[in-house]
């Protein structure tokens, strides 16, 4: 594989995504493929998404790093973002990709989203979850209860909160119930000075599976893996993810 054919979701919306094939003396054909999910407000740009990619070619591994529709250069609004229209999204990857080995790798809200898909579809063979949101309704009351529909997400520019993303968030609950089904090796890396989703999202779901996760927790690391942090999530993931695949 050379690049990607175009991927529509089931409303017809073209997804962006970034090809980033295994290093120098590895097969694209065939091999395995991590895909790259971002969180709420983000896209498939971030600095700590661009360093895993590049680690996880040099052990061998292609990646994908996708937009979620209504994000980044995806088609679509930002207004009909939801984790269950992403689980969409997801689905949509995985059949373009169909016939590869296949992990999933979300942050934040779309490790939430990587759950609800890889209990339903077993293309995914490994699971990890970067400041994995776990209780949707516990973070929307958390951090946007006061906002109304319409009002800024984190502040941020054209990330308004809609009526759809409120409703699936406190609809949806929690996952934990859920992570029961997940029955792939799963991955769970979270700071501990996280200021978005607290580290007791990821402890909780370790809890709950016990030896079928591999829970990580990084000292002085926040939400976005900045800095430093960047470098120490991609110490833990990228030769994880090797082992999975192999």
């Amino acid at each position: 594989m050379t690049g990607l054919p175009d991927i529509r979701n089931g409303q017809g919306e073209l997804l962006a995504a970034t090809f980033v094939p295994a290093g120098i003396g590895t097969s694209n054909g065939d091999g395995p493929i991590v895909v790259i999910g971002h969180g709420l407000t983000s896209d498939r740009t971030r600095p700590w998404s661009a360093a895993l990619s590049a680690a996880l070619a040099e052990l061998g591994l292609a990646s994908v790093r996708v937009a979620f529709s209504g994000n980044g250069d995806s088609e679509g609004s930002f207004l009909d973002s939801t984790p269950t229209k992403e689980v969409g999204d997801l689905g949509a990857v995985l059949d373009v990709l169909e016939g590869r080995r296949l992990a999933y790798v979300g942050h934040s809200m779309g490790a939430l989203v990587g759950c609800l898909r890889a209990v339903r579809d077993r293309r995914i063979e490994a699971l990890v979850s970067l400041a994995g949101m776990v209780h949707s309704a516990r973070f929307y009351r958390s951090l946007f209860a006061g906002l109304e529909p319409g009002e800024l997400l984190l502040g941020k520019p054209g990330k308004p909160l809609g009526e759809a993303l409120r409703d699936d968030l406190l609809a949806i609950d929690s996952v934990l119930p859920l992570a029961r089904d997940v029955r792939v090796p799963w991955l769970l890396v979270h700071g501990d000075a996280d200021e978005v989703v607290p580290v007791q999202d990821s402890r909780d779901v370790a809890a709950e599976l016990g030896p079928r996760t591999r829970l990580v927790e990084l000292p002085g690391v926040d939400h976005s893996f900045t800095g430093a942090g960047t470098e120490a999530m991609v110490r833990e993931v990228a030769p994880w993810l090797a082992r999975a695949l192999r």
